[in-house]
């Protein structure tokens, strides 16, 4: 759904999936009423477009414009929408009929020289630049320049800023051709073993994928506009796929880009001097209008996907639903204060959860298990715990599986029926749907994991992410490897990690080696932080970060708590089968532990650095002759493996040290109530193991955080002093409150900013117009729409910025529309003169500041007198008219260049 607002947000525009424009007005009744939480009634709706509406605008004229696909771009004309609107409920009925029927088609507009045949992608975003009076529409690849005005093509060119002029043809045929024969030179390599040539195809692939890439088939990606939006300067930015931030002046033309932030922009939003960029990574950057880097803070663990100005705040939504709001005045001064005072009440809104979660991980062989064996490892103790971690090894094997998954993952896709029956299973065992949700999967070739999640707590965990890593066969084959998931819990971030390490006794430093890799290589769908913000729903104080202070950092280290399981293929040193069965027989597993591969490792500081383990009170859990109970259905083949912990649990929580206490500082303290393997159950040649966590997570009460914040703005009396300064409006005047037009006059309408240290910004709206009768009587002022000057009236820049003691000339024109047009169905069905009769229209000149949403206006009374007739009493015709004030005549007009000779002219104008 897209929304456009009227000025004043009394009139809100949504477009939907459906093709249905609806229109919303604000309830005119009491104040009570207006604080419902709907404030907005629906007065009209009607099928705009045959697909989805993907885009909106309000042009400098009142008229809305809507976007589709394949390029199909509608405009509804104000008047016709004004005359529905103001329609009575006895004829309301009619409405969305005159209101559907009345749209230009922008395509009968285009010329028949091709033009027509360049706008054919979809219209993602449409912009109204009233500064200029134009409109840009937008796909993701290509612009298109409209005149608001005359609904003219001015220009349609690519994201390099190049104009097009016939279409590009795609090379995303090559992909086949290359496919094909890498094929056919595959099977020429009968020689050479399946794994290889199976790897060679995989790698075949890739390098045909990268080559049409380097073609633009899939390249073009990367280049993507996912934003735009107009700034104060009448400049343009959109933002790219590839975090790449352009910007365009008013004609089109590509001034700079600039990279912050190597993720996707999600939003632009911009007020004032600044520009800020909502990332896919949940990121906010904050620019000035010269594409400096002012700040920027992690302000979501999940994507940004829209932002707006209000009352003085940045508002952010999320991807998961929470919106947080800062002040438009950070960075600035008021942060360092309002983030000191905030933290000395932090013991008034931290508030600790405790959450059990149960981790288990299985090595079944390629075997399934009974519906007994399951709910003895998980169904037995799922009922006391919130979340239940499954990691699974070895479900499916084989290397014809194992070719077939590593082609799926290099085209996107994973997972397999035997993954997904024991997803089902697991499932069935934890009662999900009534007890519990599966929120995340993920699966590489053997490995499985998932997540569930009691529903009683569901609210609270979003932001779920899945990876992997492979690591068998030079890191291409997911015989061996790991699949991660990453969760949000209370707004804290927790990763588990299921691995599958290289076998056999003698392959530690290969095991080693294969952690080292995963840990450092895998990467989830976003980044995340372990910079502090509130939850979702609250007025925040950003904590600033460098651009690139995440840079080579692995993700998995930035998680609050992290769990590492599987079957990690860590054996026994030193120690022969019988020993090994009489120590595990005896139970003394202190000193087989002293034997353990794993331990000797991470004592060296050599794998799972800062990780810890539970203290190991059960048998080794490999290896087991299947469907044998107890301790004698150790491997009593011709091997005779020798019984080792390959099965293991290891974790990390937010301490530094073991005396920490939990708090938003150190967020998530991790204990470990049972750590034990079900020996009972004889599925598989390993044991299932598990481990239940009691966590306490540290996080924000947001009503008592909203409740301090709001304390702390009134009764600090230097951020009150701050925000009074931060917040004035420059003192403006403009050169006349009356000005007289005739058949095509400009006049000079300037605004002069005599604040001597602030820029003031300005937007000339029109408030409504009226017409005047033979008999000098006038009607009543109709109001229009948005800035909705009239199609008589020019203004050119209708927003602008002032730098300090300067001057803004404001071109006023009268241009000759002397034809008007009714539409239906997109064709021209009536035509007609306008009306000779003299016009007024009542322009309001809104002034603000850098960092303040209200504003102090100036109200221009434009009059346009028909050139065959008398002017009105008090006003003369051009050629004997003197100057009056500051209003020059297009005669007159000369360009200044600089605000002292602007001082300078006025001066004259004003001498006799």
């Amino acid at each position: 759904m897209c929304l456009v607002a009227d000025d004043g947000n009394r009139v809100v525009w949504s477009g939907h999936r459906d093709g249905r424009i609806r229109c919303w007005v604000m309830d005119g009744g009491d104040e009570d009423n207006r604080k419902l939480r709907n404030p907005f009634k629906e007065c009209l709706s009607w099928h705009a477009h045959r697909g989805p509406v993907l885009s909106l605008t309000i042009t400098s004229y009142g008229d809305l414009w809507s976007g589709s696909e394949g390029g199909a771009i509608k405009i509804w004309p104000w008047e016709a929408l004004e005359k529905s609107i103001c329609l009575t409920k006895e004829e309301r009925h009619m409405a969305a009929i005159m209101v559907e029927r009345s749209y230009v088609d922008l395509r009968s507009y285009l010329p028949a020289n091709g033009s027509n045949n360049m706008l054919t992608s979809d219209i993602k975003y449409l912009v109204s630049d009233n500064s200029r009076g134009n409109v840009w529409s937008a796909g993701y690849f290509s612009f298109a320049l409209w005149d608001a005005r005359t609904r003219e093509l001015l220009k349609v060119f690519n994201t390099d800023g190049l104009i097009e002029n016939k279409l590009e043809v795609s090379s995303i045929q090559d992909v086949s051709v290359d496919l094909i024969s890498a094929s056919r030179k595959d099977k020429t390599q009968s020689s050479i073993g399946f794994f290889q040539r199976s790897r060679n195809a995989i790698m075949g692939a890739a390098d045909a994928v990268r080559r049409v890439a380097a073609k633009g088939g899939f390249g073009d990606d990367n280049r993507r506009t996912e934003a735009l939006v107009v700034t104060m300067d009448g400049m343009i930015w959109t933002g790219c796929s590839s975090g790449l931030l352009v910007q365009w002046d008013g004609n089109g033309n590509r001034i700079q880009d600039f990279l912050y932030h190597p993720f996707a922009v999600q939003c632009l939003c911009t007020y004032g001097m600044q520009i800020w960029v909502g990332y896919v990574s949940g990121t906010v950057q904050v620019l000035d209008l010269k594409g400096n880097l002012i700040g920027g803070w992690v302000a979501h663990s999940s994507p940004i996907l829209n932002m707006t100005i209000g009352s003085g705040y940045i508002f952010a939504l999320a991807n998961h639903g929470g919106i947080r709001c800062w002040s438009i005045t950070s960075p600035g001064p008021l942060d360092g204060i309002l983030r000191s005072e905030l933290s000395g009440k932090e013991f008034l809104y931290t508030k600790v959860e405790n959450l059990k979660i149960l981790c288990g991980t299985w090595n079944v062989g390629q075997g399934k298990a009974s519906q007994d064996s399951l709910t003895s490892w998980l169904g037995s103790v799922a009922s006391d715990v919130g979340i239940v971690v499954v990691g699974l090894q070895e479900v499916e094997m084989g290397a014809g599986f194992l070719a077939m998954s590593a082609a799926k993952e290099t085209v996107g896709l994973e997972g397999s029926s035997v993954g997904q029956w024991w997803l089902d299973m697991i499932d069935k065992t934890l009662d999900e749907g009534s007890t519990f949700e599966r929120v995340g999967s993920r699966q590489l070739a053997g490995m499985v994991i998932a997540v569930w999640v009691k529903i009683n707590i569901r609210f609270h965990v979003g932001d779920v992410d899945v990876a992997a890593v492979p690591c068998g066969f030079g890191r291409a084959i997911g015989n061996k490897g790991a699949v991660g998931l990453r969760i949000r819990v209370y707004d804290k971030i927790m990763c588990f990690v299921n691995c599958h390490f290289a076998a056999h006794l003698d392959a530690v430093n290969r095991r080693n080696a294969d952690f080292d890799h995963v840990y450092r290589t895998m990467s989830f769908g976003r980044p995340t932080s372990l910079s502090y913000t509130a939850a979702a729903g609250t007025s925040s104080v950003p904590i600033f970060r460098g651009t690139n202070s995440a840079e080579g950092i692995p993700e998995l280290s930035e998680a609050d708590m992290i769990v590492f399981l599987g079957d990690f293929n860590y054996r026994l040193d030193g120690i022969s089968y019988d020993e090994a069965r009489d120590f595990v027989s005896q139970r003394c597993f202190d000193w087989l532990r002293e034997r353990d591969q794993l331990r000797a490792e991470m004592e060296a500081g050599n794998v799972f650095q800062g990780m810890r383990e539970a203290e190991i009170t059960f048998p080794p859990t490999y290896k087991f002759e299947r469907h044998q109970a107890g301790l004698a259905g150790y491997d009593s083949g011709e091997k005779k493996r020798i019984p080792a912990w390959c099965d293991r649990i290891l974790y990390r929580d937010s301490r530094s040290s073991s005396m920490a206490e939990c708090s938003l500082e150190c967020p998530i303290i991790a204990f470990v109530l049972q750590y034990e393997a079900c020996m009972d159950v004889t599925d598989s040649d390993h044991k299932p193991v598990r481990c239940i966590f009691s966590t306490d997570i540290a996080r924000v009460d947001e009503s008592i955080r909203r409740q301090e914040f709001g304390e702390i703005i009134e009764s600090n009396e230097k951020i009150r002093c701050l925000l009074k300064e931060l917040c004035k409006i420059p003192d403006t005047i403009i050169s006349t409150n009356n000005i007289i037009l005739q058949n095509h006059d400009t006049l000079i309408l300037r605004i002069t900013n005599k604040c001597a240290d602030e820029d003031a910004f300005f937007e000339m709206k029109c408030k409504g117009q009226r017409t005047i009768n033979e008999d000098q009587k006038l009607s009543n002022h109709q109001l229009r729409g948005s800035f909705g000057f009239p199609r008589w009236l020019e203004v050119i820049p209708a927003t602008g910025l002032i730098k300090p003691d300067h001057i803004a000339e404001v071109s006023v024109h009268h241009e000759e529309f002397q034809t008007q047009e009714e539409y239906v169905d997109g064709i021209v069905q009536n035509s007609w003169c306008e009306d000779s009769r003299d016009k007024e229209a009542i322009l309001f000149v809104k002034v603000h500041g850098k960092y303040t949403t209200q504003t102090r206006n100036h109200r221009v009374r434009v009059h346009h007198c028909y050139s065959s007739k008398k002017s009105p009493i008090g006003s003369q015709p051009n050629s004997s008219r003197p100057v009056q004030g500051g209003v020059l005549h297009r005669s007159d007009f000369q360009r200044l260049s600089s605000s002292y000779d602007v001082v300078d002219q006025l001066q004259k104008l004003h001498n006799p």
